[in-house]
């Protein structure tokens, strides 16, 4: 990363038929329609209804998030306007050079690869340009549509424990994937640092 702890702002990437862009302030009509659904909200933490109230947080969240260069959250488009879906990288760790990514596509425009070419682009993005070494999927396993989508764009299981999480339709439970760039850590490495990160301390 050419500024350590920040990410860049304002970009765009473009690769096999879908344009990711930042989020703008006209998008919200899209963004209420696109978020205010059950499964969505069965399998992130979206509240639910999600009403124009929730957009307009939402949207302002995401801008703080962008020229803070805290994360990286772009619209999925097939043109660079009306958005799709998202997706989104959080939670760098600089020393270890791991970040979380995420995505979503709305109802109307699934089947369409839309959710796996957007995470291959942001993924190829993080190891390209930012130099991440581990891009982790926090994934429920009932959730058999985004784990096709994670073995798609070559992401594994990791072993570790689930992460217990609540939502709006209750608690679920995710598992860990993650893609590795060669040479990266060995697994038994990766989960000695699970355990230090749990317990105090860190393993490099």
């Amino acid at each position: 990363m050419t500024t350590p702890g920040r990410l860049p702002y304002p970009i765009t990437l473009t690769g096999d038929g879908i344009i990711l862009r930042e989020w703008r302030d006209d998008d919200l009509d899209e963004l209420v329609a696109m978020l205010d659904e059950p499964a969505i909200a069965r399998w992130t933490p979206m509240p639910s209804p999600f009403g124009v109230d929730a957009g307009l947080a939402y949207l302002k969240r995401a801008r703080l998030g962008r020229t803070g260069g805290s994360r990286i959250q772009l619209a999925v488009t097939t043109d660079g306007g009306k958005p799709l879906g998202e997706v989104l990288l959080f939670g760098v760790d600089a020393g270890l050079r791991e970040a979380e990514i995420g995505y979503l596509v709305g109802a109307a425009h699934r089947r369409r690869g839309l959710a796996a070419g957007s995470l291959a682009l942001l993924s190829g993005y993080a190891r390209g340009t930012l130099r991440l070494s581990r891009l982790l999927l926090r994934i429920d396993p009932a959730n058999t549509a985004s784990t096709g989508v994670a073995r798609r764009c070559g992401y594994q299981l990791t072993g570790e424990p689930p992460i217990l999480q609540e939502g709006p339709y209750g608690p679920s439970s995710l598992d860990t994937w993650e893609q590795v760039a060669a040479g990266g850590s060995t697994r038994l490495e990766r989960l000695r640092n699970v355990a230090a990160r749990r317990y105090g301390g860190r393993r490099g």
